[in-house]
């Protein structure tokens, strides 16, 4: 009996040692094809910018707590490290992809829409799963996330019911067979992951904004910029930008139109200039075919005169001459690309004036990219002019050489100078 059990034993040896191998090798398979998906996710991951809300500048990636001030109140970006305890270590696919799809936790609490889920909704499973495959395979953190610090009623996430009836539109992308497949990659980048109407469309009293107002711009709340117009049109969208400036933009952070500052400087900086040329043009060609809006509120035609409005130009121009012109040029051209234009600048002209009282105010730099490694920057003048001054300047700036912006006061320069610059 024992030398039937020691050949049956021999001859299980190697059929171990087969299946063994035959384990091995699937794993060894399974491994590129794993690394692949991580990849990916991380791609898709700086696509949406995870990074910008998720991580406090100078904190391991994706701990969380970063404080998000918004009119209600602040709120912070939780733990999304794998970490079992404080982060998403205990979540499966499934979890990240109905929270990515419904903006609700896996313990089924409604998400504030801080969370972009009014875009990620429309992110395929695919991409949802690398995306989540991709955070599993960050080092973990255990670092509890912050309480919401909401004032009352908001803090009272039942009210949400609300506001997602009225304002959140659940399902992925569908695309549009009639569109051309490059259109279709762009418009699921900037409606999904790039979340981009997020900040280029106006956001009312509720912090909700409407369909029909897509993409035409609007005060970005709290942080004081404009986010400028994205559709077609003409006189303050993309209507008559060339594709590659639209692209250089967006991936360089300066083209011949212009340059990226505030916000969408960090936009750039963490997400556009790492994805491929091809996203970025289908992005651009999206984009470009935007319906165009009503055109611009501001018509300095249409303003009513104001008396010092001819002397703040005269000052202005002289201000502009001794401070500005040697970057900018006498007649506003700029030198491209990294002097942006002033004249004929949408962006100058807008309804709003903050973005170019702020540029006057605080100067600043377009970010550092793979395509603009070593960017020109412009200096602040806040220390140099005061309230009338800028007010002036930039009064000047906004009605000289064809743009027809509306003139500034030195009140609203004045409510500036606190603003945060970050």
């Amino acid at each position: 009996m024992n030398a039937v059990i020691r050949r049956i034993a021999l001859a299980a040896v190697p059929l171990a040692l087969l299946a063994a191998a035959a384990w091995a090798q699937t794993n060894a398979a399974k491994a590129p094809a794993q690394q692949s998906i991580v990849e990916r996710g991380r791609y898709l991951a700086q696509a949406g910018d995870c990074i910008a809300c998720h991580t406090v500048p100078g904190a391991k990636i994706f701990s969380g707590n970063r404080a998000m001030p918004t009119p209600f109140g602040t709120l912070y970006a939780p733990n999304i490290t794998p970490d079992r305890d404080t982060g998403i270590g205990s979540w499966s696919a499934d979890d990240f992809y109905n929270m990515m799809h419904t903006g609700r936790s896996p313990k089924g609490y409604l998400l504030y829409p801080a969370m972009p889920f009014a875009s990620y909704t429309k992110v395929t499973r695919a991409d949802s799963d690398a995306i989540f495959a991709y955070l599993r395979s960050v080092p973990p953190v255990r670092l509890a996330s912050r309480e919401h610090d909401l004032r009352f009623p908001y803090n009272n996430r039942s009210l949400l019911i609300g506001w997602r009836t009225l304002y959140f539109k659940e399902g992925e992308y569908q695309p549009d067979r009639s569109k051309s497949v490059e259109w279709n990659r762009g418009a699921y980048l900037v409606q999904g992951l790039g979340h981009c109407a997020m900040c280029h469309t106006p956001i009312n009293a509720l912090g909700g904004s409407s369909q029909e107002k897509a993409f035409q711009g609007g005060l970005i709340p709290m942080q004081n910029w404009y986010a400028p117009s994205l559709t077609s049109n003409r006189e303050a969208g993309l209507g008559d930008w060339a594709l590659q400036d639209i692209v250089d933009l967006l991936q360089k952070g300066v083209s011949n139109r212009g340059t990226v500052y505030g916000p969408m400087a960090e936009v750039t900086f963490n997400s556009l200039q790492y994805m491929t040329d091809d996203d970025v043009r289908a992005m651009a060609v999206y984009l470009k075919s935007l319906p165009a809006d009503q055109g611009p509120a501001s018509d300095p035609a249409g303003a009513p005169a104001r008396a010092d409005v001819g002397q703040a130009f005269t000052e202005g121009r002289r201000i502009y001459a001794a401070r500005c012109a040697s970057c900018h040029g006498a007649e506003g051209r700029g030198k491209l690309p990294h002097y942006p234009p002033l004249a004929r600048n949408q962006s100058i002209g807008m309804s709003s004036a903050v973005n170019p009282i702020r540029m006057v105010l605080n100067g600043g730099y377009p970010p550092g990219t793979k395509r603009n490694p070593m960017p020109y920057g412009m200096p602040p003048f806040a220390q140099d002019l005061n309230d009338n001054e800028i007010a002036s300047v930039v009064t000047f700036i906004r009605t000289a050489w064809g743009n027809r912006g509306a003139p500034v006061t030195a009140r609203e320069v004045n409510q500036l100078r606190s603003a945060t610059v970050e």
